[in-house]
């Protein structure tokens, strides 16, 4: 069968990991297997950079194994906003703009990211709206969770 990957319903221990995240958690299994297709892996060594503060965001960062280190600079030197392991996400405003980062992201071990690029999401509302959809509406919880506890004076991860 040629399109015999579409009937799976197998997923991969990656594809696990990525429905496991709230971001893709309302997906069903094979748009969770198209959405990995559109992904790429990238990995970090322990204290090697993933972005700098004020750099152009291109891309949302899941982290798949290892653990990453939010932080901003403060009065000459660095203040950790989060520490990020298996499952958490980062960098996530830049899948609507293109706006400088607001927090410097870090491995503090080694690291396998999931990269989900802007421009693979656009393509994706225009290719699949209803994968689209449900990640978009998954980011504005998201987002709108991180204002509520910006508001309510809690510590929270900032805006990246």
């Amino acid at each position: 069968m040629i399109f015999g990957f579409l009937t799976s319903q197998t997923l991969s221990p990656r594809q696990h990991r990525l429905q496991n995240t709230p971001l893709f958690r309302t997906l069903k299994p094979l748009e969770v297997k198209f959405v990995d297709g559109l992904m790429h892996e990238r990995r970090y060594l322990p204290e090697e950079i993933v972005f700098d503060e004020n750099e152009e965001g291109q891309a949302l960062y899941l982290v798949m194994a290892g653990r990453v280190e939010i932080s901003r600079a403060h009065e000459g030197s660095r203040r950790l906003v989060s520490e990020l392991g298996p499952g958490g996400f980062f960098g996530d405003l830049a899948l609507l703009d293109n706006s400088p980062r607001s927090a410097q992201a870090r491995a503090v071990e080694h690291c396998e990211l999931a990269v989900f690029f802007r421009d693979d999401f656009l393509a994706l509302m225009d290719t699949d709206a209803v994968i689209g959809y449900k990640i978009s509406l998954a980011l504005a919880r998201h987002i709108g969770q991180r204002l509520r506890e910006r508001l309510d004076g809690r510590p929270q991860l900032e805006a990246l």
